[in-house]
């Protein structure tokens, strides 16, 4: 037994030695370890690789992935993702939508979001192909969405893009050399150069949405009436008078009547070659000046969407935290440097540019061109306001509107757009009664300003007698407005202009502009009820015999008077007997001037004779009584 256990072991020995000295040969098994070797190199190698995985700049992961050929895997996916956001967009959606691009910013690398959702939307924008007016809109307003709860980073990264794009496929139609290849889906439907119509439509919605300024808008279209006006050029701007021009007009209406000139200046003098398009174009460029919108064309589709989305947004602001509030005021020349220059919109972002020299520049090219200027510029009648003792930035704003306005429409327009409270409107009748004064000779501009403005409110008809009793304390009456009136004056309603004395000349033409205004029932004879007539100064009975002559004068005229001799051959005692019967409800002012109205015409003839008379029976008919004196 013990020989066999022996053997047994001796075997159980050799076994195990053959096994491990099956090993130590060169061998199958010996190539197998050797694959196996193999592995554990490259496991061993792995470390140094790791250095693979540190922070690679964009300039440089964008070249890397341009030799490559290929977009990683995370690019892929990241672009898959938020391409299924785009498509599943719509208005009812926007807001979950917007929610999910905010998951996605939180997951991934803010410019690799930035950088794939402005090349989806550009992309799809500036397809060739007309869209829809609801498919732009829907995409600018989900822009501004993104403006206002990623940041600014964003917009200007968008709006950077997609000028740069409108760029390209201009250029490209209008230099056939760098013209790109032709789409196979071209129809005669669909003509060349939608791309650039759709992306100033695009631009436009954005600049509906507060993405970017009326500054940068301007430039686009003097950038269109650069050259000559193409039939192209005349569809661009027809798209964006319609999606902006109501907010052009209203942010800067300066800027859109040089436009307008620039337009006119374009168009050859016989208007009959013009073709029908360009005639729309220049009368509803007209329209818009006038803001004479038809009603039919603001109601279309798009505006509707528009309204719709602005709604979204103001609700947006409201609910969520936004971390942009202002639109981009970048110009089309700071875009296109922006890659030489740099982005001074950007916080923490370099920039080349010198503004001082380049303010500089701008002058002395504005100084030497030989374009002419109708009107003065800005800078010049803040000069002017200051000048004429305009002490508030209120009073500088209405006097730069009085003096750069078209007719008294516009100027009655454009201070209904200065948004001004109650307490502020009252400052326009005082520099209006301020810059009447001043005139060397009388400008009945200013009087019909004061009469379309008292046809839309009443409180400056309440104004105008408050400043007349003011006009007469100044020349000595300083009873006028009582005691208790004066106690209750408030500082603003004592600030004047710092006039230190009345002169004839503006007494003549304050006078002349209050007898237009109560002919045209501006205001009544009532405003001359604090009025004493028995111990009148010899100047404030100057004014007053100036203005009832200019009074009687215009209730028989359409038009202002301009002067004291040119009065009217008319006698229509109608309009006259109406103001006077007016004043003759108080019997203090009708009282006075029955005894005011015989002194101070006494030995006139002809149709001051004629006026005093009817004045005087209406005035005593009103009253009901015949008083001698």
């Amino acid at each position: 037994m013990s020989d066999v256990d022996a053997q047994s072991s001796v075997g159980d020995d050799e076994v195990e030695w053959q096994g491990f000295g099956d090993s130590d040969r060169g061998g199958d098994s010996g190539d197998e370890l050797q694959d196996d070797e193999t592995p554990l190199d490259k496991t061993e190698a792995l470390p140094p690789a790791s250095s693979g995985s540190k922070y690679v700049p964009p300039h440089l992961r964008k070249r890397a992935e341009a030799e490559d050929g290929q977009q990683s895997e995370a690019q892929l996916k990241l672009t898959k993702q938020l391409k299924g956001l785009l498509n599943r967009m719509s208005e009812q959606n926007i807001a979950s939508i917007v929610d999910g691009v905010e998951e996605v910013y939180r997951n991934n690398r803010r410019h690799d979001v930035t950088e794939t959702l402005t090349k989806l939307i550009v992309d799809g924008i500036s397809a060739h192909s007309m869209h829809l007016d609801q498919y732009v809109v829907l995409h600018a307003a989900f822009v501004s969405a993104l403006h206002k709860l990623v940041g600014i980073e964003f917009a200007a990264f968008f709006v950077q893009h997609v000028v740069a794009s409108y760029d390209k496929h201009f250029v490209a139609l209008n230099d056939p050399s760098t013209a790109l290849p032709p789409v196979s889906t071209n129809t005669d439907e669909e003509p060349a150069g939608k791309e650039c119509s759709n992306l100033v439509v695009l631009l436009s919605e954005l600049y509906n949405f507060q993405v970017i300024s009326s500054i940068l808008m301007y430039d686009v279209i003097r950038a269109l009436l650069d050259g000559d006006l193409t039939e192209f050029k005349v569809e661009l701007l027809l798209k964006v008078a319609r999606n902006s021009g109501q907010q052009l007009r209203q942010d800067d209406p300066t800027a859109l009547k040089s436009i307008i000139q620039i337009v006119h200046s374009k168009l050859p003098p016989d208007t009959h070659a013009l073709s029908s398009r360009t005639r729309f174009m220049v009368e509803t460029l007209s329209n818009l000046k006038n803001n004479k919108i038809k009603k039919a064309a603001a109601q279309s589709a798009g505006n509707e969407a528009v309204e719709r989305m602005k709604k979204f947004l103001s609700g947006l602001t409201k609910k969520r935290h936004v971390i942009s509030h202002e639109p981009l005021r970048v110009s089309l020349e700071d875009l296109r440097a922006a890659d030489t220059k740099g982005k001074w919109w950007l916080v923490g972002a370099a920039w080349g540019g010198d503004p001082l020299v380049e303010h500089q520049q701008e002058v002395q090219s504005q100084t030497t061109s030989a374009a002419p200027q109708d009107a003065p510029s800005e800078n010049a009648l803040l000069k002017l306001a200051k000048k004429q003792g305009m002490n508030t930035d209120i009073r500088r704003g209405i006097f730069v509107v009085l003096m750069s306005s078209d007719d008294y429409v516009d100027a009655c327009e454009r201070l209904s757009q200065l948004k001004l409270t109650e307490v502020q409107q009252r400052e326009i009748i005082r520099v209006i009664l301020h810059c009447c004064g001043n005139e060397k000779q009388y400008n009945p501009y200013y009087a019909l300003v004061v009469q379309q403005l008292c046809r839309l409110s009443h409180a400056h008809k309440i104004t105008l007698q408050f400043c007349l009793w003011d006009f007469l304390r100044d020349m000595g009456e300083t009873t006028v407005g009582g005691a208790e009136i004066l106690k209750t004056l408030t500082d603003d309603d004592r600030a004047g202009f710092n006039v230190k004395s009345i002169s004839s000349t503006r007494m003549r033409n304050v006078a002349r502009a209050y007898g237009w205004w109560l002919a045209k029932d501006c205001c009544t004879l009532a405003v001359l009820k604090p009025v004493d007539f028995t111990v009148l100064k010899p100047q404030a009975r100057e004014f007053l015999r100036e203005l009832f002559v200019h009074a009687f004068a215009n209730t028989q005229l359409a038009t202002p008077l301009l002067s004291s001799e040119d009065l009217p051959s008319t006698r229509n005692k109608g309009p006259l007997e109406e103001v006077f019967l007016k004043g003759a409800k108080i019997q203090a002012v009708g009282l006075g001037l029955v005894y005011f109205l015989p002194i101070t015409f006494k030995g006139d003839e002809g149709f001051l004779k004629w006026a005093n008379q009817v004045a005087l029976d209406a005035l005593r008919t009103g009253m009901d009584v015949v008083p001698t004196f």
